[in-house]
Protein backbone atom coordinates (compact mmCIF):
# COMPACT_ATOMS: atom_id res chain seq x y z
CA UNK A 1 0.00 0.00 0.00
CA UNK A 2 2.85 2.39 0.88
CA UNK A 3 5.99 1.83 -1.20
CA UNK A 4 7.88 4.54 0.66
CA UNK A 5 7.34 7.62 2.81
CA UNK A 6 9.45 10.75 2.53
CA UNK A 7 9.46 13.84 4.69
CA UNK A 8 11.06 15.46 7.72
CA UNK A 9 12.21 13.28 10.60
CA UNK A 10 10.22 14.38 13.64
CA UNK A 11 11.53 11.82 16.13
CA UNK A 12 13.90 8.86 16.38
CA UNK A 13 14.12 6.06 18.93
CA UNK A 14 16.20 2.90 19.11
CA UNK A 15 13.81 0.99 16.83
CA UNK A 16 11.46 3.52 15.25
CA UNK A 17 11.30 6.82 13.43
CA UNK A 18 8.49 9.34 12.97
CA UNK A 19 8.41 11.04 9.59
CA UNK A 20 6.15 14.02 8.99
CA UNK A 21 4.77 14.07 5.45
CA UNK A 22 2.07 16.53 4.36
CA UNK A 23 1.09 17.27 7.94
CA UNK A 24 0.84 13.61 8.99
CA UNK A 25 3.35 11.93 11.31
CA UNK A 26 4.01 8.31 10.35
CA UNK A 27 5.48 6.05 13.03
CA UNK A 28 7.69 3.52 11.29
CA UNK A 29 9.43 0.60 12.96
CA UNK A 30 12.98 0.13 11.69
CA UNK A 31 16.12 -1.88 12.43
CA UNK A 32 18.83 -0.34 14.61
CA UNK A 33 21.10 -0.38 11.54
CA UNK A 34 18.59 1.76 9.65
CA UNK A 35 18.12 4.16 12.59
CA UNK A 36 21.86 4.78 12.78
CA UNK A 37 22.06 5.43 9.03
CA UNK A 38 19.14 7.88 8.84
CA UNK A 39 19.69 11.66 8.99
CA UNK A 40 19.16 13.61 12.21
CA UNK A 41 15.82 14.88 13.55
CA UNK A 42 14.68 17.86 11.50
CA UNK A 43 16.27 16.61 8.29
CA UNK A 44 14.67 15.09 5.19
CA UNK A 45 14.56 11.31 4.77
CA UNK A 46 13.05 8.71 2.48
CA UNK A 47 12.15 5.35 4.00
CA UNK A 48 10.92 2.32 2.04
CA UNK A 49 7.98 0.74 3.82
CA UNK A 50 5.97 -2.42 4.36
CA UNK A 51 2.47 -2.24 5.88
CA UNK A 52 1.57 -5.14 8.18
CA UNK A 53 -2.18 -5.44 8.73
CA UNK A 54 -3.37 -7.12 11.91
CA UNK A 55 -6.80 -7.38 13.48
CA UNK A 56 -5.91 -4.77 16.08
CA UNK A 57 -3.36 -2.59 14.29
CA UNK A 58 -1.81 -1.32 11.07
CA UNK A 59 1.96 -1.28 11.52
CA UNK A 60 4.52 0.31 9.20
CA UNK A 61 7.99 -1.22 8.91
CA UNK A 62 10.71 0.83 7.27
CA UNK A 63 13.99 0.25 5.44
CA UNK A 64 16.85 2.44 4.30
CA UNK A 65 16.82 0.92 0.81
CA UNK A 66 14.97 -1.56 -1.39
CA UNK A 67 17.58 -4.24 -0.74
CA UNK A 68 16.96 -4.31 3.01
CA UNK A 69 13.22 -4.39 2.32
CA UNK A 70 13.60 -7.33 -0.07
CA UNK A 71 15.52 -9.34 2.52
CA UNK A 72 12.84 -8.50 5.11
CA UNK A 73 10.14 -9.75 2.71
CA UNK A 74 12.06 -13.01 2.24
CA UNK A 75 12.45 -13.48 6.00
CA UNK A 76 8.73 -13.14 6.71
CA UNK A 77 7.98 -15.95 4.25
CA UNK A 78 9.73 -18.34 6.64
CA UNK A 79 7.39 -20.26 8.92
CA UNK A 80 7.43 -18.75 12.41
CA UNK A 81 9.14 -15.50 11.38
CA UNK A 82 6.91 -12.44 11.61
CA UNK A 83 7.71 -8.79 10.87
CA UNK A 84 8.95 -8.09 14.42
CA UNK A 85 11.34 -11.02 14.42
CA UNK A 86 12.56 -10.17 10.93
CA UNK A 87 13.36 -6.66 12.15
CA UNK A 88 15.23 -8.06 15.16
CA UNK A 89 17.32 -10.20 12.80
CA UNK A 90 18.08 -7.18 10.60
CA UNK A 91 19.08 -5.27 13.74
CA UNK A 92 21.43 -8.05 14.82
CA UNK A 93 23.07 -8.68 11.44
CA UNK A 94 23.94 -6.49 8.48
CA UNK A 95 22.28 -7.58 5.24
CA UNK A 96 25.50 -8.99 3.78
CA UNK A 97 26.30 -10.89 6.99
CA UNK A 98 22.79 -12.33 7.10
CA UNK A 99 23.16 -13.57 3.53
CA UNK A 100 26.53 -15.07 4.42
CA UNK A 101 24.99 -16.93 7.38
CA UNK A 102 22.20 -18.33 5.23
CA UNK A 103 24.55 -19.39 2.44
CA UNK A 104 27.00 -21.08 4.79
CA UNK A 105 24.34 -22.58 7.06
CA UNK A 106 25.64 -20.65 10.07
CA UNK A 107 22.77 -21.47 12.42
CA UNK A 108 24.82 -20.51 15.49
CA UNK A 109 25.23 -16.86 14.46
CA UNK A 110 21.61 -16.57 13.35
CA UNK A 111 20.32 -17.99 16.62
CA UNK A 112 22.20 -15.32 18.59
CA UNK A 113 19.66 -12.72 17.49
CA UNK A 114 17.26 -11.91 20.32
CA UNK A 115 14.22 -14.19 20.26
CA UNK A 116 15.57 -16.38 17.48
CA UNK A 117 16.07 -19.95 18.69
CA UNK A 118 18.03 -22.71 17.04
CA UNK A 119 14.97 -24.24 15.38
CA UNK A 120 13.92 -20.92 13.87
CA UNK A 121 17.47 -20.27 12.65
CA UNK A 122 17.51 -23.73 11.06
CA UNK A 123 14.21 -23.00 9.28
CA UNK A 124 15.57 -19.70 7.95
CA UNK A 125 18.62 -21.47 6.51
CA UNK A 126 16.55 -24.35 5.13
CA UNK A 127 13.87 -22.20 3.49
CA UNK A 128 16.06 -19.37 2.20
CA UNK A 129 19.29 -21.10 1.23
CA UNK A 130 17.85 -21.96 -2.18
CA UNK A 131 17.08 -18.28 -2.73
CA UNK A 132 20.56 -17.07 -1.79
CA UNK A 133 21.43 -16.39 -5.44
CA UNK A 134 18.71 -13.77 -5.56
CA UNK A 135 19.50 -12.40 -2.13
CA UNK A 136 23.22 -12.06 -2.85
CA UNK A 137 22.40 -9.30 -5.33
CA UNK A 138 21.52 -7.02 -2.43
CA UNK A 139 24.78 -7.29 -0.55
CA UNK A 140 26.82 -4.98 -2.77
CA UNK A 141 24.75 -1.95 -1.71
CA UNK A 142 25.33 -2.99 1.89
CA UNK A 143 28.95 -1.80 1.53
CA UNK A 144 27.78 1.74 0.86
CA UNK A 145 25.13 1.52 3.58
CA UNK A 146 27.48 0.60 6.40
CA UNK A 147 31.15 0.92 5.52
CA UNK A 148 31.50 3.82 3.11
CA UNK A 149 33.31 1.66 0.56
CA UNK A 150 32.60 2.65 -3.05
CA UNK A 151 29.70 0.57 -4.33
CA UNK A 152 30.99 0.93 -7.90
CA UNK A 153 34.47 -0.36 -7.00
CA UNK A 154 33.02 -3.33 -5.07
CA UNK A 155 30.60 -4.10 -7.88
CA UNK A 156 33.34 -4.02 -10.52
CA UNK A 157 35.72 -6.10 -8.39
CA UNK A 158 33.04 -8.70 -7.74
CA UNK A 159 32.21 -8.92 -11.45
CA UNK A 160 35.89 -9.40 -12.35
CA UNK A 161 36.27 -12.18 -9.76
CA UNK A 162 33.18 -13.91 -11.13
CA UNK A 163 34.73 -13.71 -14.61
CA UNK A 164 37.82 -15.39 -13.15
CA UNK A 165 35.73 -18.37 -12.09
CA UNK A 166 34.43 -17.59 -8.59
CA UNK A 167 30.76 -17.94 -7.77
CA UNK A 168 28.83 -14.70 -7.27
CA UNK A 169 28.51 -15.37 -3.54
CA UNK A 170 32.17 -16.33 -3.01
CA UNK A 171 33.34 -13.28 -4.96
CA UNK A 172 31.07 -11.02 -2.94
CA UNK A 173 32.24 -12.55 0.33
CA UNK A 174 35.89 -12.06 -0.63
CA UNK A 175 35.39 -8.45 -1.69
CA UNK A 176 33.55 -7.72 1.55
CA UNK A 177 36.44 -9.16 3.52
CA UNK A 178 39.22 -7.11 1.90
CA UNK A 179 37.61 -3.85 0.71
CA UNK A 180 38.30 -0.68 2.68
CA UNK A 181 37.11 2.89 2.36
CA UNK A 182 38.83 4.64 -0.54
CA UNK A 183 39.94 1.45 -2.32
CA UNK A 184 39.84 1.43 -6.11
CA UNK A 185 38.65 -1.57 -8.10
CA UNK A 186 42.28 -2.49 -8.86
CA UNK A 187 43.28 -2.31 -5.18
CA UNK A 188 40.36 -4.52 -4.14
CA UNK A 189 41.24 -7.09 -6.81
CA UNK A 190 44.91 -7.14 -5.72
CA UNK A 191 43.92 -7.67 -2.08
CA UNK A 192 41.40 -10.36 -3.07
CA UNK A 193 43.98 -12.30 -5.12
CA UNK A 194 46.49 -12.18 -2.26
CA UNK A 195 43.80 -13.36 0.13
CA UNK A 196 42.91 -16.26 -2.19
CA UNK A 197 46.55 -17.37 -2.24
Amino acid sequence: MYAFISGIIDDKTENSVVIESNGVGYEIFVSTNTVSSLPSVGEFAKVYTYLAVREDAFLLYGFLNKEEKNVFLELITVSGVGPKMALVILSSLRVSDLISCIASGDVKTLSQAKGVGKKTAERIVLELKGKIGDLSQVAISDFAMFSGVSTTACDEATELLVNMGLSKFDALKLVKKVAQDGDSTETIIQKALKNMN
